[in-house]
């Protein structure tokens, strides 16, 4: 009897961070992707815009590649989707609300949104050998999925961002009945996500945000309230816009990606509303304050955002000061608190009264507490268990409960960036990892020299700049001209520039031009003699451009 075929499952972001998620599945020849995510820059990735996960594996099996499965449109799921594109042809899947927002991501680097093919919630589609359900999911955006994907060994289920919401806006549900009936006939492999794994007990309701955003809007009545909140979170904004219909505001929306979402989820009737309650922000300068919601973006404090350019004073439309309350309506993405709290100083600069998370009750998260996941686990009853969509200590935490509801240790994996787990009824092991890690956006892919590139911009930022200028001949070592020595973020006294100069003087005196062919050498000699020179006098580093001119 022939030995039965082994599922591939390989992890090519979201495991041990949190963001740019990625996962393949591979059988055969056909290979599907699970979401295509982006993380955010931090401090060690100067000039960045975006980082997306390494597709290597993909490109180099690109004829493989059936189709990329989306389960969510937040940027962490589809925020790389048009870079994977770039690279390599595929039909794309998800519900409406999701590609309505990755159609929005292709159309700003110029892709056809062609690929893109709406699957309605809680039905099926055929992808090479793959069968894949979307299972609806509440979480926070409309559109949510979880996946259960048939596969020829059996069936894996992709729990995506999830949460049980209980009181939901628009009343949709987690299809728990569904996700059970597919657990009682036998879940293969489970992928479970686990941001909020060390969160105990439930997450909050959409409905106590809602709640709490009403008394808001009871006790600042004579204000002027602006609101910010993730654009693609349109159960908050519809929450919003019920609001101001319920006491008498206008509302602005501000921030090009609110205007669009919005636009897209009225049209897709996930937000619905009067459209003459929506005014521009000329017609709401002329109303009193008390008269006006400006529903914006920038609630992580992106430099370019409406609420951001707000605090700066430079937002022209809307001018934030005295009697205005300023809303943040989310939480801190990891990584963006000092941005955040900069704009809220900024806020508070201009004379507004600013209320965030930390000070009332005014954000619920999408993501699944322990209790949440302990039950998506006793539902799916998975035979194998690997916790994706978290940081490795999430992924431990989670692992530590698949074992607490009786997954034994051996069927439960942590998986790490480029990982390979093959899969079938007999066997769960580990294969040779693949291609993994990540890839930097800096207006586009900066491909192999982006370690480079980003080493030189920290040591540009940390330890300075110099450019030093001499004409030279080769045949003598004559010094024509200069040296003439250009300074970026050192400060050093004139008496220790024309030091600096003299160094570079004896390094060039010091070489045997009778051997030297080019200009090589003597940048080099130049080089290390400056940053010997710079590094004793000040305890700098900084990089060393040497530009010798032919004389």
């Amino acid at each position: 009897m022939a030995k039965e075929k082994l599922l591939k499952v390989m992890f090519l972001g979201g495991v041990g961070e949190i963001g740019k998620n990625m996962t393949a599945l591979e059988y055969g020849d056909s290979i599907i992707l699970i979401d295509a995510g982006m993380s955010f820059p931090t401090e060690d990735t100067p000039g960045i815009d975006l980082i997306v996960p390494d597709i290597s594996y993909i490109k180099s099996n690109k004829e493989k590649l059936k189709g990329i499965v989306i389960t969510h449109g937040h940027e962490d799921h589809i925020g790389g989707l048009a870079y994977v594109l770039e690279e390599v042809a595929a039909p794309v899947y998800g519900t409406a609300f999701t590609l309505g927002v990755a159609s929005h991501k292709l159309e700003e680097r110029k892709i056809s949104s062609d690929c893109l093919h709406v699957v309605e919630e809680n039905s099926s589609v055929k992808i090479g050998c793959f069968e894949v359900e979307f299972i609806k999911v509440c979480h926070s955006i409309a559109g949510a999925s979880a996946l259960a994907v048939s596969t020829p060994v059996g069936t894996v289920f992709v729990t995506g961002d999830f949460k049980m919401d209980y009181t939901p806006i628009d009343g949709k549900l987690t299809n728990i009945e569904r996700i059970t009936k597919i657990g009682s006939k036998g879940v293969l492999l489970m992928l479970g996500e686990s941001t909020n794994v060390e969160k105990e007990g439930h997450s909050k309701s959409e409905s106590k945000v809602a709640a709490s955003l009403e008394t808001l809007f009871n006790t600042h009545r004579e204000n002027r309230l602006i609101v910010a909140t993730f654009a693609s979170n349109n159960y908050r904004v519809q929450t919003l816009l019920n609001l101001a219909g319920k006491y008498g505001r206008k509302v602005v929306f501000s921030g090009r990606s609110m205007k669009y979402i919005s636009e897209m989820a009225v049209g897709i009737n996930e937000l619905t509303f009067d459209p003459d309650i929506v005014i521009e922000p000329e017609k709401a300068n002329k109303l009193p304050p008390e008269k006006v919601l400006v529903i914006c973006t920038g609630t992580q404090g992106e430099p370019f955002s409406a609420l951001s350019k707000m605090s700066q004073g430079e937002f022209n439309r809307i001018s934030v000061g005295v009697g205005d309350t300023v809303v943040l309506s989310s939480s801190p993405i990891p990584g963006n608190e000092r941005m955040i709290y900069s704009v809220i100083n900024n806020l508070y600069r201009r004379g507004a009264e600013v209320i965030y998370d930390a000070m009332n009750d005014i954000h619920a998260t999408g993501h699944a507490f322990k209790e949440e996941l302990k039950l998506m686990l006793q539902m799916v009853r998975p035979t194998y268990f690997v916790p994706v969509h978290g940081e490795y200590r999430h992924l431990v935490k989670h692992a530590q409960l698949a074992r607490s509801v009786g997954i034994p240790d051996e069927r439960i994996k942590i998986p790490q960036l480029g990982m390979t787990v093959a899969v079938n009824k007999k066997e769960f092991k580990q294969l040779s990892n693949i291609p993994a890690g990540r890839c930097f956006i800096d207006g586009s892919n900066l491909g192999d020299n982006a370690d480079g590139i980003i080493r030189d911009r920290m040591t540009l930022a940390q330890e300075g700049f110099v450019i030093v200028f001499a004409t030279v001949c080769l045949k003598t070592g004559e010094i024509i001209a200069g040296p003439d020595i250009i300074m970026r973020g050192i400060t050093m006294s004139e008496s220790h520039v024309e030091e600096a100069k003299e160094a570079v003087v004896q390094a060039i005196k010091k070489i045997d031009f009778t051997t030297v062919e080019d200009y090589t050498d003597v940048k080099t000699a130049v080089r290390k003699a400056l940053k010997k020179f710079i590094s004793g006098c000040v305890k700098q580093y900084p990089m060393v451009v040497p530009v010798i001119i032919e004389g």
